[in-house]
């Protein structure tokens, strides 16, 4: 083999570099060695420090350091700038204070690293002590000096620091402009990106993708719709639209602002979608609430060859959640497992919310035990899963675990919504008014409207409904949709038919369009045997062209989802569901079951009435889940409203009749039956 000149190895270790190929490099060192004579050329000692900590090999790094007999500012910034490059920033703010012991001044490209390093701790005090060595040495006035100690100070959260910096910096580049947008949507400041992305302009600068991508996130996170397609408009006259990234912010901007067909048309014109894409699509249809189709698109990303990453794996695990679909979930936390990303906090968070939202909680608490960290998400995920579940007390002990245990984790407002609604699902009424009352008290948290609505229904599923109404009275924030319709649904279930009316007539005004309160003002006044007040409620209803959407029930049975309305005939098994619902209700008529028939909510015979009640679209998804899911299997059953008084009733005599768990998520929370028993205590 030919000896190669020092230039020619110099250049030999830096193709190592560029292709990341540690094997190339060790072998171009070992050429070094026997080819050129000791001491080696200072700029050869450069070369091999820079690529051993570029390829974070750091002990071989700092040896050769330590061998380098004329050690310059070159040698030192190469070791800091490989040290922050793989996220040594400890390592490199090391570096940096032995340098300054070596009398070694750093230079233009040695402040950005340490400025980097700083920013990236979080440690203000030690970005400081940079920024004055800067000053000392004239450097801060460079440009990109300038704009790493913008962005070490916008990092660490000194905001005011940030904007002086930008304010007094002689010159600024697009990547100055593009850190003072990017942080100031990281920090929520929405309305001063879009403020300087307009001086930005009138400076006559021109945006490039960076720029385009953090306009756009300023415009989503504050939802100026307007603003945004301004800007969209302004992409396909620059001719961006067709940059992959671009395009990914445009999906997650029309995403958030509920514009999620715009989405689709921008995922569809983007000719190879990379994984960013395909999760901003999947992110854009749970947002909008149309999880069935952010599944099909993860399947559809599967079927492309798109590893799962962990933000993907949590998004698709939030669209089960909201669907409740379990074996989906499972089937998404095997790929999680195979990807190796069930670790990451944010996927084992999802995990859990997934878990606790599709009624497995004890898939919930195996998943929260297994997580290595836990965030205020993961908590919160945990305690909002027993919440669902009516186990109060799980929920308020695991409160108490996660504030005043060793953990010591802050609650915030969400944390207060789902350990009272916890409180109040289970009838914890003395519980649940003191956790309310320590918000302000010891939390510093003002409650909101969210809370007030969960302590309405605390007193109101108690039976306190009189209570509740006067508690709504002496509120300090005007009540809202859910505090009214709190009110409602007790005055229902304890037949208080006027403080119903009230209830009512509040929450037509707050929102007259909605089915919703119409038909339950109209259903308290039929179990209350008023029938010609439910009459003309639902005249109304019509007379003002307001429709009610069809309650069904469905199931997953055999890879496929069952869905199923009041005297649903048409299955294909019907015969054989209708066979099952006889027998069931002769088994139960015999185990002393009386149908409640103030849950028919026509004025008809007894008879009919009972006919009426037994046909509801639960028994009937139940009876073809006797038939279609292998005994000792639970069956899992969701109602897009409130399972009704008499079905729930029923299916408690089933479940003992069958000796099956039984589970049914309506539109209120879970209800676990096993035994001639229900998990909610019929606080339903």
């Amino acid at each position: 083999m030919p000896f190669l000149s020092p230039n020619s190895l110099a250049s030999l270790v830096e193709s190592a570099v560029s292709t990341q190929c540690s094997r190339l490099g060790r072998a171009a060192h070992a050429q070094i060695i026997k080819t050129l004579d000791n001491p080696l050329p200072s700029f050869i000692y450069n070369h091999l420090v820079n690529m051993y900590s570029k390829l974070d090999r750091p002990n071989s790094a700092q040896l050769l350091l330590s061998l380098t007999p004329n050690r310059s500012v070159v040698t030192w910034t190469a070791l800091i700038a490989g040290s922050v490059q793989n996220g040594r920033f400890t390592s490199a703010l090391f570096h940096f204070s032995n340098m300054r012991r070596d009398s070694i001044q750093p230079n233009d490209f040695t402040f950005p690293c340490a400025f980097k390093a700083s920013g990236s701790l979080r440690s203000p005090l030690v970005g400081k002590q940079v920024h004055a060595l800067a000053v000392k040495a004239g450097q801060i006035s460079d440009v990109f000096v300038g704009c790493s100690a913008f962005d070490m100070y916008s990092k660490a959260g000194l905001t005011e620091e940030a904007r002086k910096m930008f304010d007094e910096m002689p010159e600024r580049n697009i990547a100055t402009w593009n850190a003072y947008l990017s942080n100031s949507v990281l920090e929520g400041r929405y309305d001063d990106a879009l403020t300087a992305f307009i001086e930005f302009r009138h400076e006559g600068w021109e945006p490039n993708l960076i720029t385009f991508c953090a306009f756009l996130n300023a415009c989503a996170g504050a939802s100026y719709l307007r603003l945004g397609r301004q800007l969209h408009g302004f992409v396909l006259q620059s001719g961006f639209e067709a940059d992959v990234s671009v395009a990914n912010g445009l999906i997650d901007f029309y995403g958030k602002c509920h514009q999620v067909g715009c989405s689709e048309i921008i995922f569809s014109g983007i000719s190879k979608p990379n994984d960013v894409s395909w999760c901003s699509m999947i992110v854009s249809y749970v947002q909008n609430d149309e999880e069935e189709k952010a599944c099909l698109v993860f399947l559809r990303a599967r079927k492309e060859g798109i590893e799962p990453t962990d933000f993907m794996v949590s998004s698709v695990l939030s669209a089960c959640a909201g669907l409740s679909v379990l074996e989906v979930g499972k089937s998404v936390h095997t790929l999680a497992v195979k990807a190796c990303v069930v670790g990451n906090i944010f996927v084992g968070s999802a995990l859990v919310d997934m878990y606790g939202k599709c009624g497995s909680i004890e898939d919930a608490e195996r998943a929260f035990d297994e997580m290595p960290e836990r965030n205020l998400v993961t908590w919160n995920a945990m305690i909002g899963g027993y919440a669902h579940q009516g186990q109060a007390d799980m929920a308020v002990t695991l409160f108490d675990e996660m504030t005043c245990g060793s953990h010591r984790v802050a609650p915030n407002y969400v944390t207060f919504v789902c350990v009272l609604s916890a409180c109040s699902r289970a009838g914890s009424v003395n519980v649940g008014m003191e956790i309310f009352e320590s918000m302000r008290g010891r939390y510093g948290i003002e409650p909101g409207a969210e809370h007030y609505a969960c302590v309405v229904d605390l007193l109101g599923r108690a039976g306190m409904v009189e209570q509740a109404y006067q508690f709504i009275k002496k509120m300090p924030i005007r009540p809202t949709v859910s505090v009214w319709g709190a009110l409602l649904g007790a005055s229902k279930m304890f037949g208080k038919s006027e403080l119903g009316k009230v209830a009512a007539d509040n929450l037509f005004e707050l929102d007259p369009l909605d089915s919703g309160n119409h038909v339950l003002l109209s259903n308290m006044f039929a179990a209350a045997g008023r029938w010609e007040e439910a009459t003309l409620v639902r005249k109304e209803m019509k007379d003002v062209g307001i429709k009610k959407g069809a309650g069904c029930s469905w199931i997953t049975a055999g890879n496929a989802v069952h869905v199923f309305q009041a005297k649903d005939t048409s299955h294909e098994r019907n015969s054989e569901i209708q066979a099952m619902l006889a027998k069931l209700r002769g088994e139960m008529e015999a185990a002393g079951y009386i149908p409640d028939t103030s849950f028919a909510l026509f004025d008809l015979e007894e008879e009919e009435k009972a006919m009426e009640v037994w046909y509801h679209s639960e028994k009937i998804a139940l009876a073809f889940g006797l038939i279609s899911i292998p005994a000792g299997v639970p069956i899992r059953i969701t109602k897009n409203l409130r399972i009704c008084g008499d079905c729930h009733s029923a299916i408690k005599f089933i479940s003992g009749i069958v000796g099956r768990e039984i589970i049914v998520r309506d539109n209120n929370l879970f209800h676990r039956f096993r035994d001639n028993q229900c998990s909610c205590r019929d606080y339903w």
